[in-house]
């Protein structure tokens, strides 16, 4: 009799582990081809890094590199007026880098929204309990990668749409799968 429970904790314990097994290999495997389909902004493509730095000290030059001209007026030892200023250089760069990075990141949440619900969707329909329970995981792990990748960058009628859709699928495949 003992035997037995051993035998059954051991057999739970191998499915709940290949469980676990395929739904890190899976998202890892949604994530690695997407990452082969967008190409990931680098930020060396925009900003070039640079040995030496020089300082630019006019308004007119930092404009011209497409930097931002940044002025502060100031109170010198005599009383009077003076007026410094800081370029930032990399300004328009950075706006430039930033755009591609939250056209990639959308894309990426798009992709791995997709394939979360396509996994959701067959573990509804598969026959098999351990993949089915795989594949559930795998499609929630995959929406919340996601949604953790996008989140910052969408705006709060993303956010109420991305919920929206989310939380209706969701609904869908329950009365589907379990309506019975």
């Amino acid at each position: 009799m003992e035997t037995n429970i051993n035998n059954t904790k051991q057999s739970n314990f191998v499915k709940i582990s290949i469980i676990v097994a395929i739904v890190i290999v899976m998202n890892m495997f949604f994530n690695y081809g997407v990452s082969l389909i967008f190409k990931e902004p680098v930020m060396d493509s925009y900003i070039k890094p640079t040995q030496v730095l020089e300082t630019i000290t006019s308004k007119d030059k930092c404009i011209s590199v497409g930097g931002q001209w940044s002025e502060n007026v100031n109170l010198n030892d005599k009383g009077k007026t003076q007026i410094e200023g800081y370029c930032n250089e990399n300004y328009t760069n950075q706006l430039n880098y930033d755009n591609a990075r939250k056209i990639y990141d959308r894309k990426v949440f798009v992709t791995l929204t997709i394939l979360g619900v396509l996994s959701l969707i067959s573990a509804g329909f598969i026959g098999i309990q351990i993949l089915s329970i795989a594949f559930a995981w795998s499609g929630v792990l995959s929406l919340f990668i996601a949604s953790v990748r996008y989140w910052s960058e969408a705006d709060n009628w993303a956010k109420v749409v991305i919920l929206a859709v989310s939380l209706g699928i969701l609904i869908w495949l329950a009365v589907k799968k379990f309506n019975k």
